[in-house]
């Protein structure tokens, strides 16, 4: 029986993360995925649907730029063609990296199978032409992902009726789509296939307003760009029935005012969240522990409540993303052979981006999150309107809102960024979360001009009282304002009186 230091369960970002960990530990790995190198990081995920919204935003934008012309339309062929070669790339360079580091180190075997445990320390390889072996693992790493939930009244065949797992394998773009899910992947898709113009959209959404998780603000730029792209979203609706007829769907809502209708589409969508990949573990046999509905793995700082196990990413179900995924992966790698004490994971400081309409960058808490645990705040926001690069740019829909403590500190609590290059402009913030730090450092730099960042540099300047612009003049522009525990909204600063709103215009 082949020994090993450490045995990877899956290949995805999270785990193959962690097997180039232990490399740099000097440890025998074991690498195991049962489908693809790479997992959702690329196939059917990340990677791919980002590469779609990349080219479904410059297409939107080029037509923008010279009307609604027909000769700008793409066929979906194309955008499969494009997107495969970003597969193709990466794919090429994980395997190529993976198949050096063996060889050079001999520390790293790879094995296309499936995984279940034996015992806590021994874990059975099945390989797809029925065989199988043993290995002892010191320790093992669950990272084996996750799917796409369904639903037990919905049949999903991946061609009428779809997941995430199948809408990118379509042979044309549909004339219409209906998507079941307002959140962030349901959003996604919303908005990508919107973009294009080929595909008439509907949401249904059974919260009040899509992206329930988020501020009323951000949810509302976000519902009326869509709402703008010709996407109809069914706010407040429940869905009754969904099935195939034929060639077509046909689904029945009821409406919050208790009206129903009845629609029939093309191609259906179930975006509803993920579903962690368990089943083929066969966990009893190393007495690894569910949460009570039996969802995901508990675990403590990713250590299961077996000691040499640990669960990361999809699996352990903190935050389905790529990048915390593989920060966990890398943590617990840390845990297990590092001979020096390791910081517990904060997920505070996590930054997410919503590959959206306009593109939505977060970090730390929200308004509706301060409320909910009831912590005072001090939030600026400032309308991307206001910044001299957004003009520049032409794209002037968008905003930042920072978020601090009620206090002299003024730590830095949280960040949203709605806009053109919001993603580039998060990293700041979450950095002075992570560092428990308030916002003078981000005051007193001098940022480049002209810059979306700048926009930064406004908002903290309106939470001291020296900004440029102030809020008591740009009033639709500008807001900076105390969020109390009972929630009462409070002016920050003293407004200006007539004769200074006359100096500032001067």
């Amino acid at each position: 029986m082949d020994k090993y230091d450490l045995c990877v369960i899956g290949g995805g970002p999270a785990g193959y993360a962690a097997a180039m960990r232990a490399i740099d530990f000097g440890k025998r790995v074991l690498l195991v995925e049962k489908a693809k190198l790479g997992g959702y990081g690329i196939y059917d995920g990340a990677l791919a649907s980002k590469t779609m919204w990349e080219l479904s935003t410059r297409i939107k934008t080029v037509k923008e730029e010279i009307g609604q012309d027909k000769r700008m339309d793409i066929s979906f062929s194309k955008v499969k063609e494009i997107i495969n070669e970003a597969l193709f790339e990466r794919k090429f360079q994980l395997s190529c990296h993976l198949r050096i580091i063996h060889a050079e180190t001999g520390l790293i075997n790879y094995e296309k199978g499936t995984a279940s445990f034996v015992s806590a320390h021994e874990v059975k390889v099945t390989k797809d032409d029925g065989s199988s072996f043993i290995v002892y693992a010191e320790n093992t790493i669950i990272a084996s992902g996750s799917r796409p939930r369904t639903l037990p009244n919905i049949k999903v065949d991946e061609k009428t009726i779809l997941t995430s797992d199948g809408i990118l394998h379509l042979d044309k773009f549909p004339k219409s789509l209906v998507i079941l899910g307002a959140g962030i992947i349901g959003c996604e898709f919303a908005t990508m296939f919107s973009n294009f113009g080929q595909t008439k959209v509907y949401l249904i959404d059974k919260a009040d307003r899509i992206l329930p998780f988020e501020d009323q603000d951000v949810a509302d730029v976000v519902a009326t760009n869509l709402e703008e792209n010709g996407v109809v979203i069914h706010k407040g609706s429940q869905l009754i029935r969904m099935e195939q007829l034929g060639d077509i769907v046909e689904y029945e809502i009821e409406n919050s005012d208790g009206t129903r209708e009845v629609l029939q589409v093309e191609k259906a969508m179930l975006s509803i969240g993920r579903v962690s990949n368990v089943e083929q573990l066969n966990l009893e046999n190393a007495g690894v522990k569910m949460n009570t509905n039996g969802v995901h793995i508990i675990d403590e700082d990713t250590r299961t409540n077996i000691p040499n196990i640990y669960s990361v990413g999809d699996v352990s179900g903190h935050l389905a993303l790529v990048n915390v995924g593989e920060r966990e992966a890398r943590h617990a790698v840390v845990r297990i052979f590092a001979d020096f004490p390791v910081k517990p994971i904060r997920y505070e400081n996590i930054s997410t981006i919503m590959f959206l309409n306009p593109e939505v960058a977060a970090v730390g808490i929200n308004e509706q999150i301060a409320a909910e645990m009831k912590i005072p705040i001090r939030v600026s926001k400032v309308d991307y309107s206001t910044i001299a690069r957004a003009i520049a740019m032409r794209k002037t829909n968008g905003f930042f809102k920072i978020i601090v403590s009620d206090d002299d500190e003024m730590k830095v609590l949280g960040m949203r960024a709605v806009g053109e290059h919001a993603s580039s402009a998060i990293q700041a913030m979450a950095l002075l979360i992570y560092m428990d730090k308030g916002i003078d450092e981000i005051a007193h730099m001098i940022h480049p001009h002209p810059s979306i960042v700048e926009g930064i540099q406004e908002c903290v300047r309106m939470l001291i009282g020296k900004s440029v612009y102030k809020s008591s003049i740009f009033k639709d522009k500008l807001k900076c304002y105390r969020r109390t525990v009972g929630g009462e909204i409070l002016p920050l600063h003293e407004e200006l009186t007539s004769d200074q709103k006359n100096l500032e215009r001067v």
